[in-house]
């Protein structure tokens, strides 16, 4: 929809008369400090990157200008294009922090409606006289859609043999085009503004809100929907009720252990949404058919294996998990689907995977061709948030809410309703509730299980005194000498700048670890860098986390034994076969059935005492709640990780406290981990919770670790 700039912004600024030879200059070097900043904090998300994309844009366009205006003097044609460079400058440095921003900086035009936008804002601001044709930004032009199957998955995709049957027996697969919406829509107040930023925002300060859940209808004087033998809770019952009066698209973000599943196969029954679609990790696939059978048990499920070829193509419900999803998107998306789950959907964050591509690529065909219109749309996650607000990106844009650069329509109603904008304190609580009330739903199991036993979790700290800790101590002094060698270069060659005595400057200490990290990505766990010491000291604790797990299984029955890496894994079900122990094993690279019986050995077995699980493959959607003990031998790189582990026990069912226990190497790099993950569990409690905590920072557990280990080094 075509936008014109307002006209109260074509008049001149104070800012412009400031600096009559180059008014844009100011707002670029302002805009410029924003963009980095927000950098050395790991907030650069879609919004700061088109900035960051205008801004060298515009540097370019305004270094051509004032070399060709012959009004200028030398003087001062040079102190402009010095100016200039100036932000050029800071331009390239972010760009190598984050280096995906460097092809922003090719980019010959701002060629998208927000970039094009945001420059003409910005023009007007510095009172530039822009010609008419400039003032008017169209939208995109609407393309065809793109194959569903991407050309990198053609040679992959497959069709079991029952897909053409299903597709010939329903007559009622072609697009509805009732659905079609008028383009001509009325414009908004909000239509000039750029609003992803500011929704994020409204999350991340909490915008003084409570609990993020949408109104929901009062409890059901009855139960309709429970199987004999089994009874839906009363936060499930009141979920399930805005399903039947006709809520079809969720962000479902209930703490772990409060039965998401069982909630989603119910939603499914109510709105009628088969054939349903259910995107889920490999390690529970099995466990999702059971709960189709279990809670639908007129419903038939079929799980999808590898080339399909057992696929029932006549099931209600098809469950397939991430990794091979590229392989069956062409007659997924074709046989007419209602409804579509993405459990875990904060797998689907990282936008650029093939993984995340597929989702949203399925999801889009989902909303244009779904028989009838309205199909359900359900994300399932605890842990939506990882490092950012801005993890919410691809859940709302599979959902329709946005599409990563906007509002989608219904979203842009209600903020338009509000009557506020980005420039009012009060857009920022309305914008938080009206994304609320499209449809995100969290409850806490201390609000709605108050019968749930109590979850501790409790700090084991070891000593790594043998010959293999002190070579864990030696790595990590040289780690810590290698990142003070390189502060102090950068500080030689640039001059202190007026640092007084042992002030040290955070710029270079986030430059230097920021640097550390990517190399240290690059090299894995080769070397000395954070992540070999990680794996070395999840090695040199792997004995004595195995010897605890053992004591508590002796005094107190089942435990679930938690690594990040195979070898400590290994290690710890040799000790406890040596110590006579039963053990059973959930890993990633098992079967969807082996895993399942395992799971079941280690709930129904009691010659089965401990668990030994993956902290990725066992990590999420597995019930282990036979036992109320945990080991965390190794911790995690996040909270959110550590929290989904530590609920495959404590969850509904569970009927005595949880005691989680973490492992931790004292006096290493392991102690400040897990200082780190409890310091930045704030972020969900003041986005989705409501809690009135601290804005800390958003920078990944790796990253502050090689920073607090540069200011030990450095004496800070």
């Amino acid at each position: 929809m075509p936008t014109t700039a307002p006209a109260r912004q074509r008049k001149k600024t104070s800012s412009a008369r400031r600096d009559d030879g180059a008014p844009i200059i100011p707002i670029l070097a302002r805009k410029v400090r924003e963009i980095e900043a927000k950098a050395q904090k790991n907030k650069l998300g879609p919004t700061n990157r088109v900035k960051f994309q205008v801004i060298a844009f515009l540097v370019r366009e305004e270094r051509a200008r004032v070399k060709a205006d012959t009004a200028l003097s030398d003087s001062s044609r040079a102190e402009l294009l010095k100016r200039l460079d100036g932000v050029a400058t800071i331009l390239a440095k972010t760009a190598a922090r984050d280096t995906s921003l460097i092809q922003l900086l090719e980019a010959d035009q701002a060629t998208s409606p927000v970039a094009r936008r945001m420059r003409r804002d910005w023009l007007l601001d510095a009172g530039v006289d822009l010609p008419p044709e400039e003032l008017v930004i169209d939208d995109a032009p609407q393309v065809a859609s793109a194959p569903i199957v991407p050309a990198v998955a053609t040679e992959r995709a497959v069709r079991p043999v029952q897909v053409d049957a299903r597709i010939e027996s329903n007559p009622f697969l072609a697009p509805d085009a009732t659905r079609i919406h008028d383009a001509d829509q009325p414009r908004r107040q909000l239509d000039s503004w750029e609003l992803m930023g500011p929704l994020y925002k409204a999350f991340a300060q909490g915008a003084g809100g409570g609990s993020a859940t949408m109104p929901l209808p009062e409890l059901p004087e009855f139960d309709r929907l429970s199987p004999k033998g089994l009874e839906v809770m009363k936060h499930q019952s009141r979920f399930l009720e805005s399903v039947r009066e006709g809520h079809r698209r969720f962000l479902l973000a209930d703490e772990p252990g409060l039965g998401k599943t069982a909630q989603s196969v119910l939603a499914a029954s109510v709105a009628g949404a088969y054939p349903l679609l259910v995107v889920v990790p490999n390690v529970v696939k099995m466990n999702w058919a059971r709960e189709v059978e279990r809670w639908t048990p007129q419903r038939r499920a079929s799980v999808i294996m590898g080339d399909g070829k057992d696929v029932d193509a006549f099931a209600d419900v098809f469950i397939v998990n991430y990794e091979i999803l590229d392989r069956h998107l062409g007659w997924l998306s074709e046989v007419g689907l209602r409804g579509m789950v993405v459990d875990e959907a904060h797998f689907i964050k990282n936008l650029s995977s093939q993984r995340s591509q597929n989702v949203l690529a399925l999801a889009q065909r989902v909303i244009e061709t779904a028989p009838g219109g309205d199909p359900l749309l359900m994300a399932l996650t605890g842990t939506p948030l990882i490092n950012d607000v801005e993890d919410f990106d691809a859940i709302w844009r599979f959902l329709g809410w946005t599409d990563g650069t906007k509002p989608g329509p219904e979203l842009m109603e209600r903020l338009d309703e509000a009557g506020f904008t980005p420039a009012d304190k009060g857009f920022y609580p309305a914008a938080r509730q009206a994304v609320i009330d499209l449809g995100i739903v969290r409850r806490r199991k201390k609000d709605v299980a108050k019968d749930l036993p109590d979850k501790l979790i409790a700090d084991m700290p070891v000593q790594l005194d043998d010959e293999f800790g002190r070579s864990i101590a030696q790595a990590e002094r040289e780690l810590a000498r290698r990142l003070a060698d390189r502060y102090r270069r950068i500080i030689e060659a640039r001059g202190d700048r007026g640092l007084a005595e042992g002030e040290i400057d955070e710029d270079i200490v986030n430059l230097v670890a920021n640097g550390e990290l990517e190399e240290s990505r690059a090299a894995g766990t080769d070397g000395t860098n954070v992540f070999s010491m990680v794996r070395r000291i999840g090695q040199g604790k792997a004995p004595l986390a195995a010897e605890y797990a053992a004591q508590l299984q002796r005094s107190v029955g089942k435990v679930v034994f938690f690594a990040k890496h195979v070898d400590v894994m290994d290690q710890a079900e040799r000790q406890f076969k040596e110590d006579g122990i039963k053990s059973v094993s959930i890993r990633g690279e098992q079967s969807a059935t082996a895993r399942q019986q395992a799971i079941d050995a280690f709930n129904d077995d009691p010659e089965v005492g401990v668990a030994v699980c993956s902290l990725t493959a066992a990590g999420v959607g597995v019930n282990l709640q036979a036992a109320s003990n945990v080991v965390l031998a190794e911790l995690s790189w996040t909270a959110a990780e550590q929290t989904q582990a530590i609920d495959r026990v404590h969850r509904i069912g569970q009927d005595e406290p949880v005691t989680a226990w973490r492992i931790i190497a004292a006096h290493t790099i392991d102690q400040k981990i897990a200082e780190l993950i409890d310091s930045k569990e704030g972020l969900a409690a003041r986005a989705l919770d409501g809690a009135q905590v601290p804005d800390g920072d958003v920078e990944s557990v790796q990253l502050s670790a090689l920073k607090s280990i540069l200011r030990d080094a450095l004496g800070g």
